[in-house]
Protein backbone atom coordinates (compact mmCIF):
# COMPACT_ATOMS: atom_id res chain seq x y z
CA UNK A 1 0.00 0.00 0.00
CA UNK A 2 1.37 3.42 -1.00
CA UNK A 3 2.19 5.59 1.98
CA UNK A 4 0.89 9.15 2.12
CA UNK A 5 2.94 11.58 4.18
CA UNK A 6 1.37 13.69 6.91
CA UNK A 7 2.69 16.76 5.08
CA UNK A 8 0.73 15.82 1.95
CA UNK A 9 -2.45 15.33 3.94
CA UNK A 10 -2.03 18.69 5.65
CA UNK A 11 -1.36 20.43 2.33
CA UNK A 12 -4.52 18.91 0.85
CA UNK A 13 -6.63 20.00 3.81
CA UNK A 14 -5.24 23.54 3.76
CA UNK A 15 -5.87 23.83 0.03
CA UNK A 16 -9.43 22.68 0.51
CA UNK A 17 -10.07 25.38 3.09
CA UNK A 18 -8.38 28.22 1.24
CA UNK A 19 -10.09 27.70 -2.11
CA UNK A 20 -13.62 28.48 -1.00
CA UNK A 21 -16.52 28.48 -3.41
CA UNK A 22 -17.67 32.07 -3.92
CA UNK A 23 -19.28 34.50 -6.34
CA UNK A 24 -18.78 38.26 -6.43
CA UNK A 25 -21.92 40.28 -7.11
CA UNK A 26 -21.82 43.98 -7.96
CA UNK A 27 -25.36 44.94 -7.07
CA UNK A 28 -27.08 48.18 -8.12
CA UNK A 29 -30.53 47.12 -6.97
CA UNK A 30 -31.41 49.06 -3.80
CA UNK A 31 -33.46 46.38 -2.05
CA UNK A 32 -32.37 45.04 1.33
CA UNK A 33 -34.42 41.93 0.63
CA UNK A 34 -32.01 40.91 -2.14
CA UNK A 35 -29.29 40.20 0.44
CA UNK A 36 -31.64 37.75 2.17
CA UNK A 37 -32.06 35.96 -1.14
CA UNK A 38 -28.29 35.59 -1.58
CA UNK A 39 -28.07 34.15 1.93
CA UNK A 40 -30.57 31.50 0.87
CA UNK A 41 -28.39 30.68 -2.14
CA UNK A 42 -25.36 30.22 0.12
CA UNK A 43 -27.32 28.00 2.49
CA UNK A 44 -28.42 25.78 -0.38
CA UNK A 45 -25.16 25.57 -2.33
CA UNK A 46 -22.32 26.44 0.04
CA UNK A 47 -21.25 29.15 -2.41
CA UNK A 48 -20.51 32.39 -0.57
CA UNK A 49 -21.93 35.55 -2.13
CA UNK A 50 -19.65 38.56 -1.76
CA UNK A 51 -22.04 41.47 -2.23
CA UNK A 52 -20.78 44.88 -3.33
CA UNK A 53 -23.65 47.37 -3.28
CA UNK A 54 -23.66 50.75 -4.94
CA UNK A 55 -25.21 53.01 -7.54
CA UNK A 56 -25.13 51.73 -11.10
CA UNK A 57 -22.84 54.46 -12.42
CA UNK A 58 -20.28 54.05 -9.64
CA UNK A 59 -20.22 50.26 -9.92
CA UNK A 60 -19.85 50.36 -13.69
CA UNK A 61 -17.05 52.93 -13.43
CA UNK A 62 -15.19 50.71 -10.98
CA UNK A 63 -15.52 47.58 -13.12
CA UNK A 64 -14.42 49.44 -16.25
CA UNK A 65 -11.39 50.97 -14.52
CA UNK A 66 -10.36 47.64 -12.99
CA UNK A 67 -10.74 45.88 -16.33
CA UNK A 68 -9.31 42.36 -16.36
CA UNK A 69 -8.35 42.75 -12.70
CA UNK A 70 -11.97 43.20 -11.60
CA UNK A 71 -13.25 40.59 -9.16
CA UNK A 72 -16.84 41.07 -10.37
CA UNK A 73 -18.66 37.97 -11.56
CA UNK A 74 -22.19 39.30 -11.91
CA UNK A 75 -23.53 42.80 -12.37
CA UNK A 76 -27.12 42.92 -11.15
CA UNK A 77 -29.08 46.06 -11.91
CA UNK A 78 -32.47 47.45 -12.84
CA UNK A 79 -33.31 48.01 -16.51
CA UNK A 80 -32.28 46.22 -19.69
CA UNK A 81 -30.98 49.52 -21.02
CA UNK A 82 -28.21 49.49 -18.43
CA UNK A 83 -27.23 45.89 -19.14
CA UNK A 84 -27.27 46.57 -22.88
CA UNK A 85 -25.10 49.68 -22.54
CA UNK A 86 -22.66 47.80 -20.28
CA UNK A 87 -22.41 45.03 -22.87
CA UNK A 88 -21.77 47.62 -25.60
CA UNK A 89 -18.73 48.79 -23.62
CA UNK A 90 -17.27 45.29 -23.90
CA UNK A 91 -17.71 44.58 -20.20
CA UNK A 92 -19.73 41.35 -20.41
CA UNK A 93 -19.30 37.88 -21.84
CA UNK A 94 -21.53 35.13 -23.17
CA UNK A 95 -22.31 32.18 -20.95
CA UNK A 96 -25.85 32.64 -19.66
CA UNK A 97 -27.01 29.98 -22.07
CA UNK A 98 -27.79 27.02 -19.85
CA UNK A 99 -30.92 25.00 -20.52
CA UNK A 100 -32.30 26.19 -17.16
CA UNK A 101 -31.94 29.87 -18.05
CA UNK A 102 -33.31 29.44 -21.56
CA UNK A 103 -36.32 27.54 -20.26
CA UNK A 104 -37.07 30.15 -17.60
CA UNK A 105 -36.51 33.42 -19.47
CA UNK A 106 -38.38 34.22 -22.72
CA UNK A 107 -36.02 35.04 -25.59
CA UNK A 108 -36.99 38.72 -25.73
CA UNK A 109 -35.92 39.16 -22.09
CA UNK A 110 -32.38 37.79 -22.38
CA UNK A 111 -29.17 37.57 -24.40
CA UNK A 112 -26.22 35.23 -23.89
CA UNK A 113 -24.54 38.03 -21.89
CA UNK A 114 -27.40 38.96 -19.54
CA UNK A 115 -30.79 37.69 -18.49
CA UNK A 116 -33.87 39.14 -16.85
CA UNK A 117 -34.62 37.87 -13.36
CA UNK A 118 -37.83 39.86 -12.76
CA UNK A 119 -40.19 41.95 -14.90
CA UNK A 120 -41.74 45.38 -14.53
CA UNK A 121 -44.06 47.43 -16.72
CA UNK A 122 -43.95 51.20 -17.27
CA UNK A 123 -47.56 52.28 -17.29
CA UNK A 124 -49.91 55.25 -16.90
CA UNK A 125 -51.52 56.26 -13.61
CA UNK A 126 -54.53 58.55 -13.65
CA UNK A 127 -56.96 60.39 -11.42
CA UNK A 128 -60.37 58.70 -11.70
CA UNK A 129 -61.95 62.02 -10.68
CA UNK A 130 -60.44 64.03 -13.53
CA UNK A 131 -59.87 61.51 -16.32
CA UNK A 132 -62.82 59.87 -18.03
CA UNK A 133 -63.06 56.39 -19.46
CA UNK A 134 -63.55 57.91 -22.90
CA UNK A 135 -60.22 59.75 -22.62
CA UNK A 136 -58.44 56.56 -21.64
CA UNK A 137 -59.96 54.40 -24.35
CA UNK A 138 -57.22 53.16 -26.64
CA UNK A 139 -54.51 55.11 -24.81
CA UNK A 140 -51.01 54.42 -26.12
CA UNK A 141 -47.56 55.75 -25.30
CA UNK A 142 -47.77 57.47 -28.65
CA UNK A 143 -50.99 59.26 -27.70
CA UNK A 144 -49.37 60.85 -24.65
CA UNK A 145 -48.35 63.53 -27.16
CA UNK A 146 -52.02 64.27 -27.97
CA UNK A 147 -52.85 67.94 -27.23
CA UNK A 148 -55.78 66.84 -25.06
CA UNK A 149 -53.22 66.06 -22.35
CA UNK A 150 -51.70 69.56 -22.43
CA UNK A 151 -50.73 70.61 -18.92
CA UNK A 152 -51.95 67.31 -17.50
CA UNK A 153 -48.93 64.96 -17.67
CA UNK A 154 -46.04 64.33 -15.27
CA UNK A 155 -43.04 62.14 -15.99
CA UNK A 156 -39.43 61.88 -14.83
CA UNK A 157 -36.38 63.54 -16.34
CA UNK A 158 -34.97 62.51 -19.71
CA UNK A 159 -31.82 61.26 -17.98
CA UNK A 160 -33.79 58.62 -16.09
CA UNK A 161 -32.91 55.14 -17.35
CA UNK A 162 -36.55 53.98 -17.28
CA UNK A 163 -37.52 56.83 -19.60
CA UNK A 164 -34.52 56.27 -21.84
CA UNK A 165 -35.57 52.65 -22.28
CA UNK A 166 -39.22 53.56 -22.88
CA UNK A 167 -38.27 56.10 -25.53
CA UNK A 168 -35.73 53.67 -27.02
CA UNK A 169 -38.60 51.20 -27.49
CA UNK A 170 -40.55 53.90 -29.34
CA UNK A 171 -37.54 54.59 -31.57
CA UNK A 172 -37.33 50.86 -32.28
CA UNK A 173 -41.02 50.58 -33.14
CA UNK A 174 -41.77 53.94 -34.78
CA UNK A 175 -38.43 55.28 -35.98
CA UNK A 176 -36.27 58.14 -34.74
CA UNK A 177 -38.00 60.93 -36.71
CA UNK A 178 -41.48 60.03 -35.50
CA UNK A 179 -40.26 59.67 -31.93
CA UNK A 180 -38.61 63.09 -32.11
CA UNK A 181 -41.97 64.66 -32.96
CA UNK A 182 -43.63 62.63 -30.24
CA UNK A 183 -41.13 63.89 -27.65
CA UNK A 184 -42.00 67.50 -28.56
CA UNK A 185 -45.67 66.76 -27.93
CA UNK A 186 -44.94 65.12 -24.58
CA UNK A 187 -42.88 68.11 -23.44
CA UNK A 188 -45.72 70.43 -24.49
CA UNK A 189 -48.15 68.38 -22.39
CA UNK A 190 -46.09 68.41 -19.18
CA UNK A 191 -47.79 69.92 -16.14
CA UNK A 192 -44.41 70.84 -14.66
CA UNK A 193 -40.69 70.57 -15.30
CA UNK A 194 -39.71 66.94 -14.64
CA UNK A 195 -38.55 66.26 -11.10
CA UNK A 196 -38.55 63.47 -8.55
CA UNK A 197 -38.74 59.70 -8.78
CA UNK A 198 -41.63 57.55 -9.98
CA UNK A 199 -43.41 57.81 -6.63
CA UNK A 200 -43.23 61.60 -6.93
CA UNK A 201 -45.14 61.41 -10.21
CA UNK A 202 -47.91 59.36 -8.59
CA UNK A 203 -47.99 61.80 -5.66
CA UNK A 204 -48.41 64.69 -8.12
CA UNK A 205 -51.54 63.12 -9.61
CA UNK A 206 -52.94 62.40 -6.15
CA UNK A 207 -52.35 66.04 -5.17
CA UNK A 208 -54.09 67.39 -8.25
CA UNK A 209 -50.93 68.80 -9.87
CA UNK A 210 -51.51 66.58 -12.91
CA UNK A 211 -54.11 64.16 -14.23
CA UNK A 212 -51.85 61.38 -15.55
CA UNK A 213 -48.37 60.12 -14.73
CA UNK A 214 -45.94 57.61 -16.20
CA UNK A 215 -44.33 55.27 -13.64
CA UNK A 216 -43.33 51.65 -13.12
CA UNK A 217 -45.87 49.21 -11.74
CA UNK A 218 -44.13 48.17 -8.55
CA UNK A 219 -44.02 51.71 -7.16
CA UNK A 220 -47.76 51.84 -6.56
CA UNK A 221 -47.71 48.54 -4.68
CA UNK A 222 -44.75 49.76 -2.62
CA UNK A 223 -46.70 52.89 -1.66
CA UNK A 224 -49.84 50.90 -0.88
CA UNK A 225 -47.85 48.54 1.35
CA UNK A 226 -47.25 51.38 3.82
CA UNK A 227 -43.47 50.92 3.70
CA UNK A 228 -43.09 54.52 2.50
CA UNK A 229 -45.36 56.03 5.12
CA UNK A 230 -49.02 56.92 5.58
CA UNK A 231 -48.91 59.96 3.27
CA UNK A 232 -47.73 57.97 0.27
CA UNK A 233 -50.11 55.13 1.11
CA UNK A 234 -53.04 57.56 1.07
CA UNK A 235 -51.85 59.12 -2.19
CA UNK A 236 -51.59 55.71 -3.88
CA UNK A 237 -55.24 55.04 -3.10
CA UNK A 238 -56.27 58.13 -5.10
CA UNK A 239 -54.94 56.92 -8.46
CA UNK A 240 -55.72 54.07 -10.82
CA UNK A 241 -53.47 52.07 -13.14
CA UNK A 242 -53.85 51.87 -16.91
CA UNK A 243 -51.93 49.66 -19.34
CA UNK A 244 -51.19 51.43 -22.65
CA UNK A 245 -51.12 49.93 -26.16
CA UNK A 246 -53.52 47.09 -25.46
CA UNK A 247 -54.84 47.21 -29.02
CA UNK A 248 -51.45 46.81 -30.69
CA UNK A 249 -48.02 45.62 -29.49
CA UNK A 250 -48.82 45.70 -25.76
CA UNK A 251 -47.51 47.48 -22.68
CA UNK A 252 -43.81 48.36 -22.46
CA UNK A 253 -41.97 45.75 -20.40
CA UNK A 254 -38.59 45.96 -18.73
CA UNK A 255 -36.53 43.81 -16.40
CA UNK A 256 -34.13 43.58 -13.54
CA UNK A 257 -31.15 41.88 -15.12
CA UNK A 258 -28.05 39.91 -14.24
CA UNK A 259 -25.05 40.39 -16.54
CA UNK A 260 -22.06 38.04 -16.68
CA UNK A 261 -18.97 40.25 -16.32
CA UNK A 262 -16.18 39.70 -18.85
CA UNK A 263 -13.46 39.15 -16.24
CA UNK A 264 -15.59 36.87 -14.01
CA UNK A 265 -13.20 34.69 -11.97
CA UNK A 266 -16.06 32.48 -10.77
CA UNK A 267 -18.10 32.10 -13.95
CA UNK A 268 -19.64 28.73 -13.12
CA UNK A 269 -20.81 29.94 -9.72
CA UNK A 270 -22.24 33.08 -11.31
CA UNK A 271 -24.31 30.99 -13.69
CA UNK A 272 -25.54 28.88 -10.77
CA UNK A 273 -26.65 32.03 -8.96
CA UNK A 274 -28.60 33.27 -11.97
CA UNK A 275 -30.29 29.87 -12.23
CA UNK A 276 -31.18 30.10 -8.52
CA UNK A 277 -32.72 33.55 -9.02
CA UNK A 278 -35.05 31.95 -11.56
CA UNK A 279 -36.38 29.25 -9.21
CA UNK A 280 -39.94 29.50 -7.81
CA UNK A 281 -38.50 30.18 -4.34
CA UNK A 282 -36.50 33.18 -5.55
CA UNK A 283 -39.25 34.47 -7.79
CA UNK A 284 -41.71 34.44 -4.88
CA UNK A 285 -39.14 36.35 -2.86
CA UNK A 286 -38.93 39.00 -5.58
CA UNK A 287 -42.67 39.48 -6.00
CA UNK A 288 -43.33 39.68 -2.28
CA UNK A 289 -40.51 42.07 -1.44
CA UNK A 290 -39.96 44.24 -4.53
CA UNK A 291 -43.48 43.91 -6.02
CA UNK A 292 -42.08 43.13 -9.49
CA UNK A 293 -43.71 40.65 -11.85
CA UNK A 294 -42.23 37.14 -11.85
CA UNK A 295 -40.08 36.17 -14.80
CA UNK A 296 -41.14 32.53 -14.74
CA UNK A 297 -44.55 30.95 -15.04
CA UNK A 298 -46.36 29.37 -12.11
CA UNK A 299 -45.58 32.18 -9.65
CA UNK A 300 -48.24 34.74 -8.79
CA UNK A 301 -47.60 38.44 -8.37
CA UNK A 302 -48.02 40.00 -4.94
CA UNK A 303 -51.69 40.55 -3.92
CA UNK A 304 -51.15 44.34 -3.84
CA UNK A 305 -50.20 44.15 -7.51
CA UNK A 306 -52.97 41.72 -8.41
CA UNK A 307 -55.70 43.72 -6.67
CA UNK A 308 -54.62 47.28 -7.45
CA UNK A 309 -52.70 47.09 -10.71
CA UNK A 310 -53.77 43.86 -12.33
CA UNK A 311 -52.32 40.98 -14.33
CA UNK A 312 -54.80 40.77 -17.17
CA UNK A 313 -52.94 42.90 -19.70
CA UNK A 314 -51.15 42.40 -22.98
CA UNK A 315 -47.38 42.61 -22.56
CA UNK A 316 -45.13 43.83 -25.36
CA UNK A 317 -43.40 40.55 -26.19
CA UNK A 318 -42.51 41.77 -29.68
CA UNK A 319 -39.90 44.37 -28.78
CA UNK A 320 -36.68 42.74 -27.57
CA UNK A 321 -35.42 44.52 -24.49
CA UNK A 322 -31.91 44.36 -25.95
CA UNK A 323 -33.02 47.22 -28.22
CA UNK A 324 -33.24 49.51 -25.17
CA UNK A 325 -29.47 49.66 -24.92
CA UNK A 326 -28.96 49.73 -28.69
CA UNK A 327 -31.33 52.71 -29.14
CA UNK A 328 -30.47 54.52 -25.91
CA UNK A 329 -28.33 57.22 -27.55
CA UNK A 330 -31.10 57.95 -30.05
CA UNK A 331 -33.63 58.14 -27.24
CA UNK A 332 -31.62 60.66 -25.25
CA UNK A 333 -30.95 62.70 -28.39
CA UNK A 334 -34.62 63.10 -29.28
CA UNK A 335 -35.61 63.94 -25.71
CA UNK A 336 -32.87 66.53 -25.38
CA UNK A 337 -33.75 68.10 -28.72
CA UNK A 338 -37.38 68.38 -27.60
CA UNK A 339 -36.40 70.29 -24.47
CA UNK A 340 -37.16 67.41 -22.14
CA UNK A 341 -35.26 68.39 -19.00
Amino acid sequence: MKKVSILTILFTLIAGFTIAAEVNVFNARHYKADAELYDKFTAKTGIKVNLINGKAGALEKRMIEEGADSSADLYITADAGRCGAFKAKGMTQGGLTSATIKAAVPANFRTSHWAGVAKRARIVYYSPERVSGAELAGLTYESLADPKWKGRLVIRKSSNIYNKSLVASLVKNNGKAATAEWAKGVVSNMARTPKGNDRAQIMAVAAGEADIAVANTYYLALMLSGKKGAEQQAAAKKVKAFFPNQNDRGTHMNISCAALVKSAPNKDNAIKLVEFLLTPESQEHFVNNTFEFPMIGGVSANPLVVNNIGLDFKQDLKTKVSSYGAKQADALEVMTAAGWK
